[in-house]
């Protein structure tokens, strides 16, 4: 009998690419492909997403894709995955609508095989039968996945929460996880984003009374950011707009598109007469005014962050305005999302983003409905998923107090299979796997030592040596001309450093002046050792031949 092997292509050991592996034999399917964000130490790079060469290698196993959700670090690479592999995408109708265009528009392909997956319905993949289970999220429509295999059966939470008051009113199904604890789930492989926060998560409505306050205090304009994606908390903020006499105005590309489609698909439903544009609120007393953004994620060309930096044509930030900042930062992010707020402050805008009556809950689960979601479930195995080292070391510690022994515990790193046979799981080969750089120009494949590069630069600068060399009679001509950019150092040391690279020369002879390659090498020695004595610096440094 086959084996079954789960490998983690992203999203364990890290937050973000969520991109995981099933594998029955010559049955393979994907479950997410997301993208991550920067940290500071990555200059120039965009967004981050899985390595696919291990798919592509073995493309015709891979029978279809399974999507949990709409957030970017589940589907933000999916792009880039269907540019390389023809294969199906199966969706909740929602993640559908809302990945659809996107796809379209950033491959250029109008043939995409997308398939909306009904909650309730089995999906068959070869010897593989995958089912989408409904759970609460920050996002509608988030579907577990449970994937029966000839082992037994295996549970992908997804992000989720146990939300008992939604704002979509739909709960997650909890009857059909605790049939499938009763059919049997050989491994859970579980959400842990949360699991240091102790008790049980707020819920979604609970940021009703922190939205309320705000528009209760505010006396100018009341704006809100949050993700694109959020549709439930954009929901909540229109109810409370209308319930305070104001209109809304929504600003930024992708966000006025997914209200767009979820009204038009009856996902979110609008007061009557509450939206208006841009143009109008401009006509209107600023207390009659609330405004939906994005740039949560302090993203450079996002609308808010041009408005911080007085720099959006359509809108200013004026005295009295009011930000709620309804979202969680990103790893990597915090940086730019803490200098749009300072830059608010200054224009005077007060910036709502914490206190005592939230203007954000989580999407992600506490540690007790981690709890209770092996309770229902009652998994033979236990994987963390979707967190960081101290995240999946943590769920751990929760198994144990549960009575999970060592042996039925497993921490997944990226490209670490997990085996499943007969009778017993354990580690498997490792998939040549790790992560993908994409900057600006969207192609992928930013290789490692350009990151490098980028970073001395950032750090310590670059110094450029220029010498012309005679290869016929093996001479140099003329004094080496040194500059540098970004490097700080007094004139008279650089000065020295100049002295010292020229002095160099001196000591080829005229058949080492011959070799353009020696004299290269040579100044570039000798300019790192002496740059580093005279400044302490370690600069990129850019020595060109001239042949004359």
């Amino acid at each position: 009998m086959a084996t079954v092997e789960v490998v983690a292509l992203g999203g364990v050991g890290e937050i973000g690419k969520n991109c995981t592996v099933v594998e029955q034999g010559d049955d393979w399917i994907l479950i997410d492909a997301g993208l991550s964000f920067p940290n500071e130490e990555m200059p120039g790079i965009d967004i981050i997403i899985p390595d696919f060469a291990y798919l592509v290698e073995n493309a015709e196993k891979l029978k279809a894709v399974f999507l949990t959700h709409a957030h970017e670090d589940h589907v933000g690479a999916l792009p880039y995955l269907v540019s390389e592999l023809n294969v199906p995408i199966y969706a909740t109708e929602f993640t559908h609508l809302l990945i659809k265009d996107k796809m379209e528009e950033k491959t250029g392909r109008k043939d995409l095989d997308l398939r909306v997956m009904k909650f309730g319905e089995k999906v068959e993949v070869g010897g593989l039968t995958v089912e989408p289970i409904r759970i609460t999220h920050s996002i509608p429509e988030t579907a577990a996945i449970a994937i029966q295999t000839v082992h037994g059966n295996l549970l992908f939470t997804a992000d989720f929460k146990f939300d008992f008051t939604p704002v979509d009113g739909k709960l997650s199904d909890l009857a059909r996880l605790c049939e499938l604890g009763k059919e049997g789930v050989l491994s859970l492989f579980s959400d842990s984003t949360n699991v240091e926060r102790p008790g049980w998560g707020p819920s979604e409505k609970d940021v009703m009374p922190g939205l309320r306050k705000v528009f209760s205090e505010a006396q100018g304009r009341v704006l809100l950011t949050t993700f694109a994606s959020n549709i439930h908390r954009m929901q909540q903020f229109l109810n409370v707009a209308a319930e305070f006499g104001r209109k809304v105005a929504v600003v930024g590309r992708r966000m006025e598109s997914n209200l767009d489609i979820c009204s038009r698909f009856g996902y979110l439903k609008a007061p009557r007469g509450i939206m208006i544009t841009l143009d109008d609120a401009k006509d209107l007393p600023a207390h009659e005014v609330a405004i939906l953004t994005t740039g949560s994620q302090g993203e450079p060309f996002s609308a808010l962050v041009q408005m911080s930096k007085g720099e959006y044509g359509r809108m200013q930030i004026k005295q009295g305005d009011t930000l709620i900042y309804s979202a969680r930062p990103i790893p990597g992010n915090e940086g730019a999302i803490w200098r749009t707020i300072n830059r608010l402050f200054r224009q005077g805008c007060t910036v709502v983003y914490e206190g005592p009556t939230p203007v954000h809950v989580s999407g992600h689960a506490y540690q007790q409905e981690l709890q209770m979601m092996i309770n229902l479930t009652k998994p033979f195995y236990l994987t963390p998923v979707h967190g960081e080292p101290r995240h999946q070391h943590k769920y751990l510690e929760l198994g144990r107090e549960m009575g999970y022994p060592e042996h039925r515990m497993f921490t997944l790193e990226v490209g670490q299979k997990l085996v499943f046979d007969e009778t017993k799981a354990f580690f498997g080969d490792r998939v040549p796997c790790g992560r993908v750089l994409i900057d600006s120009t969207g192609q992928p494949g930013v290789p490692d030592e350009v990151l490098r590069h980028r970073n001395a630069l950032a750090k310590d600068g670059l110094v450029t040596i220029a010498v012309s060399v005679d290869v016929e009679v093996g001479e140099i001509i003329g004094e080496p001309i040194l500059q540098s950019t970004g490097l700080f150092i007094s004139e008279e040391k650089l000065k020295h450093i100049r002295e010292i690279v020229a002095d160099s020369l001196n000591s080829l002879n005229r058949n080492e002046c011959k070799d353009t390659g020696k004299v290269r090498h040579l100044l570039q020695e000798v300019a790192k050792k002496a740059l580093l004595r005279q400044a302490g610096a370690r600069p990129v440094i850019l020595v060109t031949v001239f042949e004359v």
